[in-house]
């Protein structure tokens, strides 16, 4: 089997291809965590969406996200019933209360859900089996995931005692425990029940909720249900979301209207840019060292084609050898972000692929660049 010229020329200067291979998986390290970080910020913001249970969700249209809500009447909520098809209703409060870390004493900002129990509102096995619970004056359940500043809590609870605390300055006990985990927007997470909410935030209006869910009927027409919400809460005050509008309205205002994800997205495209750099000063240095044998070559009868597809192919040998290290080294980092942080950062075939096409185009270019230099090998020269 003949082995490709295009490797030969790379494989001579060995500290060259070493370096080469350097240069593209760090551009490579550098755009894996950048989009990694993205689809964790992603990710991590529609958490507690995903493990909600309901068909159809009223919103004020001025919220922004979960952690910027403005409330709006529970009445629009209960007027969704008149609506055929629509089977149960929920709401949802969301707040944020100053935890106090019942080992040191420390203050920290929490994120406080309070829903009614008597339906299982949310699909996680920790906050089901503890509905009863939650029906008792000041329960909460926390996030087991949420970062390790709240206390140990987990493992006190787990040991079997009574774990008491303060949100607020108000006396609060830990009734069970549940997973979600933090995001950008909330390093830890209570779940406790409408009635508990309002103890915790007074100044709350009871006759106003964050979030409004409808759960559908079986064998519903689910589009048709919610067109005929939308004509009844079509004056503005209300937005009428399904499951997935309600999950891709929170991912739109962290990719979009914030500048966490625009830096992301900035940092991916610097990392290309510092490959597309390192790419191409090597294959520019190849094919200047080598000038005359291209010559020799142009000389010989070789078109300019095939020079051309020499340096092409050598840049994509680079990007094949190089994106390995990269994806092995950016999993490693992975691991110890996804560990540190507690944010869902992880590698998927996706983000890989992305990479990788990304990896490719960048050496792409920088081949298409640096053939500019080839055109200048006169085989008269030489002679």
């Amino acid at each position: 089997m003949k082995i490709p010229l295009a490797w030969l020329q790379l494989s001579r200067e060995k500290i060259r291809l070493l370096i080469a291979i350097a240069g593209i998986s760090f551009a490579d390290i550098l755009m894996f965590m950048q989009l990694g970080f993205k689809t964790a910020l992603l990710n991590s913001a529609v958490r507690v969406h995903e493990q909600i249970k309901g068909d159809v969700f009223l919103l004020n249209p001025q919220s922004d996200a979960l952690i910027a809500m403005k409330s709006f009447s529970s009445r629009r909520l209960y007027e969704a019933l008149a609506v055929e098809g629509v089977e149960s209703i929920n709401h949802l409060h969301i707040g944020f209360g100053i935890w106090k870390n019942p080992e040191n004493q420390s203050t920290r900002q929490i994120m406080v859900m309070g829903f009614n129990p008597k339906d299982q509102l949310f699909t996680l096995p920790g906050v089901a089996k503890n509905l009863e619970q939650l029906k008792l004056s000041d329960v909460v359940l926390f996030d087991d995931k949420s970062r390790p500043e709240f206390g140990a809590i987990s493992e006190l609870f787990n040991t079997g005692k009574t774990v008491k605390t303060e949100i607020d300055s108000r006396k609060i006990i830990i009734g069970g425990l549940f997973s979600i985990g933090s995001s950008f927007g909330a390093d830890g997470n209570l779940i406790t029940s409408d009635l508990n909410f309002l103890r915790m935030f007074p100044n709350r209006n009871k006759n106003l909720i964050d979030i409004g869910v409808i759960q559908l009927a079986k064998n519903t027409d689910k589009e048709a249900v919610i067109n005929s919400l939308k004509q009844k809460f079509n004056s503005g005050d209300v937005v009428v979301l399904s499951r997935e509008e309600f999950v891709q309205y929170e991912r739109d205002y962290w990719e979009n209207s914030t500048a966490i994800g625009f830096i992301f997205t900035l940092g991916a495209g610097m990392g290309l840019v510092v490959g597309i750099v390192i790419v191409y000063q090597i294959l520019y240095t190849d094919v200047a060292d080598h000038l005359p044998e291209y010559a020799t070559l142009k000389a010989m009868g070789y078109t300019n084609n095939y020079l051309l597809i020499l340096v092409f192919q050598q840049a994509i040998i680079l990007a094949c050898v190089g994106f390995l290290p990269g994806l092995g080294i950016s999993m490693f980092l992975y691991n110890g972000a996804a560990g540190a942080t507690g944010l869902p950062i992880f590698m998927t075939k996706s983000l890989a692929f992305s990479v990788y096409i990304l990896t490719v185009i960048m050496c792409f270019l920088s081949g298409a660049i640096a053939v500019n230099k080839l055109k200048s090998a006169d085989p008269a020269d030489i002679f």
